[in-house]
């Protein structure tokens, strides 16, 4: 992908919800190193152990902290700022969570991304706008052929139930409002489970590992054997950008949905994943959780992305040794440095990803 793509983005108003998540955070540095004017929504300010803090975004671009939820709120900033584009990616993002506080997901969501619509059915300018969702909005079968955009939506557990509401709202919006504005595109996104630097999220395979390790303590493991398409969050970051860009020249994919997820031979297991890291991580340990109580997780999931391929020319250029490498890199790197100096890891693994990709 050659550089002068994303130069579309130059001088560019672009709100960017759950900016100070970990995609969000480096879809916001990637967004402000390429000269865009980003405007961050989020729920609240990340504290400890932050990316979105490491990289000082705080001081760097315009930020907005409060809830989705509340559509007179995100209704003022998008006629404040009237955006040339929009990334939604605000959520409650773990699975494990969603069990402890299902409404709290639910809503958030769902309504969440109902209030974003609402604001963008009322936009007047040209607007392109691509919301993200997840991988798990399929209903999953266990399946190995990989789950394809036109497959059933659906989910056993709160978390899938809740991404899956949030596209049935989608559909039901760019189906009665928004594909008859001509001055708006929208489309779908959805990624698997997305590893990189700078991910802090509990119940998270690759942050537990890190956490753990670094203070010389044993990580537990939930579902050893899970498969999962784990993929590196500039790949994925990557997809969206894409996308906004595509979408804005080609009216055909207006009101679709793309999965972005690597080719099946990068599904790996827990386990393989583990294995491959203690290969990079000096006297590591691990052991599976023998909890009497298990929250349903699917054991196998699986995306098929030819669809971003083909019309999009988006692919994975990452292969999963090479993205648990930079992953380990980053965190090796970022617990030498200096806290002034945090922000340089993340910015020199963007220039050296950004170097691969041109």
């Amino acid at each position: 992908m050659k550089k002068k793509l994303f130069n579309e983005f130059k001088n560019k108003t672009i709100i960017v919800t759950g900016h100070t998540g970990f995609k969000g955070s480096w879809l916001t540095l990637w967004l402000q190193k390429l000269g865009a004017k980003v405007i961050g929504i989020s729920k609240s300010k990340k504290h400890k152990n932050s990316h979105f803090n490491d990289l000082n975004l705080n001081k760097k671009i315009k930020n907005y902290f409060f809830d989705l939820k509340s559509l007179k709120k995100t209704k003022k900033i998008f006629t404040k700022h009237k955006p040339d584009y929009v990334f939604h990616l605000a959520g409650q993002s773990i699975v494990k969570k969603s069990y402890s506080d299902p409404i709290e997901t639910i809503m958030t969501n769902s309504i969440g991304t109902l209030n974003v619509l609402e604001c963008l059915r009322n936009l007047k300018k040209k607007c392109n706008a691509v919301l993200i969702t997840s991988d798990k909005v399929y209903k999953n079968f266990e399946i190995s052929r990989g789950y394809k955009e036109d497959d059933i939506i659906g989910g056993k557990d709160p978390y899938s139930a809740s991404k899956s509401s949030a596209e049935i709202i989608i559909e039901s919006y760019i189906s009665s409002f928004l594909s008859k504005k001509t001055n708006l595109k929208v489309a779908v996104a959805r990624a698997g489970n997305v590893i990189g630097g700078g991910d802090w999220n509990q119940d998270r395979l690759i942050p537990d590992c890190m956490k753990s390790w670094s203070k010389k303590k044993i990580v537990v493991l939930r579902n050893p054997k899970s498969t999962r398409p784990w993929q590196n969050v500039l790949d994925v970051v990557r997809g969206y950008m894409i996308l906004a860009i595509k979408l804005k020249k080609n009216s055909k994919i207006n009101g679709q949905a793309f999965n972005f997820g690597p080719s099946n031979k990068e599904n790996y297991t827990v386990i393989q994943v583990v294995k491959y890291m203690q290969k990079h991580w000096n006297n590591v340990k691990w052991k599976v959780e023998k909890s009497q109580y298990r929250f349903f997780e699917s054991q196998l999931l699986k995306l098929n992305s030819d669809k971003a391929k083909k019309y999009l020319g988006w692919k994975s250029k990452l292969s999963m040794n090479q993205s648990l490498k930079m992953t380990i890199d980053w965190y090796k790197n970022y617990f030498l440095a200096h806290s002034q100096k945090k922000y340089s890891v993340s910015e020199k693994t963007l220039r050296d990803y950004e170097n691969l990709i041109n």
